[in-house]
């Protein structure tokens, strides 16, 4: 009997050990939600949390320390008008991965979806299906889930990008694929081209985009040979992590407004920012005026280092 008992938790222990790829803390943020049962929206986190760190997303084993961290929060703006609990949402999503032979973990991604609204039965568990991305019938309750595969599928499309060239590309076509059948009735938005210029269509469609191959190579040279090098190489990592500006610098001049381009700044500027930073003032200026002209929206942050 004590055999079979340390088999037992010989398998629990390695289960734990070699588990789920995701490890995500979800927050909601309900300051504008009045009259409603405070109890409802510990269940959603809840229900969220379990929804995404409690599915396997893909055939691979991560061990813990290799699992991507991930933050999501949504700010719930009103009730939904005429539909019982229903939510106009936001939804703030980031990531990151852990560097080779550091504590340090780099960003994935840091972007604010603007039109995440979703209706929460408080009762049911989140259900999805790749193949049946709109499986209730209800098109605002199917959103919030398929909303979040969606960005999960985002998420570790650019960690296996970043370890392999094009190593990604399985779960970008699977975030298309949520694109693609998406829930389609009234509040649900975000899914089609027609909807906007920086939305899920448009996100995905870019990535999946020959126009943009160029920033796969980068992304893959960036982490692999660049962050991943730098314990042991950080002249050769710097290089290649800065060699790669003037590739954004003609994505964006080549394809303007392009939201993959900012998508890309908003996880990426900081440590960018940083490791100017490190560097002499002298040796900074041509990376400060192509990133000024990449990343309009930070250009003021890097014509600061010029100082």
């Amino acid at each position: 009997m004590k055999k079979i008992c340390f088999v037992l938790l010989f398998f629990l222990i390695q289960n734990s050990l070699w588990a789920q790829e995701i490890n995500c803390k979800v927050s909601i943020r309900r300051d504008a939600i009045t009259n409603i049962d405070q109890q409802v929206f510990v269940d959603m986190e809840r229900a969220i949390s379990t929804f995404i760190n409690n599915r396997k997303w893909t055939t691979d084993d991560y061990a813990v320390h290799e699992k991507i961290d991930c933050t999501i929060m949504f700010n719930l703006r009103a009730k939904l008008d005429k539909t019982a609990d229903g939510y106009e949402a936001t939804m703030n999503i980031q990531a990151t991965r852990p560097v080779f032979n550091t504590n340090y973990n780099t960003s994935l991604i840091n972007f604010v979806d603007k039109e995440a609204n979703f209706k929460f039965n408080q009762f049911s568990p989140l259900v999805f299906d790749d193949n049946r991305v709109s499986s209730s019938g209800d098109a605002i309750t199917d959103n919030l889930a398929a909303t979040l595969a969606y960005y999960m599928y985002i998420v570790l499309g650019l960690d296996y990008d970043s370890y392999a060239l094009n190593g990604g590309n399985i779960y970008y076509k699977k975030a298309q694929n949520v694109v693609n059948n998406a829930p389609e009735g009234k509040g649900v938005t975000g899914w089609k081209a027609v909807e906007g210029t920086k939305n899920r269509f448009w996100l995905i469609e870019q990535i999946l985009n020959p126009r943009f191959l160029d920033f796969h190579k980068y992304w893959y040279t960036m982490h692999r040979l660049g962050f991943d090098a730098y314990y042991d190489k950080p002249v050769e990592a710097r290089r290649n992590i800065l060699g790669g500006i003037p590739t954004l610098q003609k994505l964006n001049r080549d394809n303007p407004n392009a939201i993959l381009v900012q998508f890309f700044f908003n996880a990426k500027s900081t440590e960018l920012l940083n490791l100017l930073s490190d560097m002499p003032v002298a040796d900074r200026q041509q990376y400060i005026t192509q990133l000024s002209q990449a990343d309009v929206t930070n250009a003021q942050k890097y014509q600061n280092l010029s100082k």
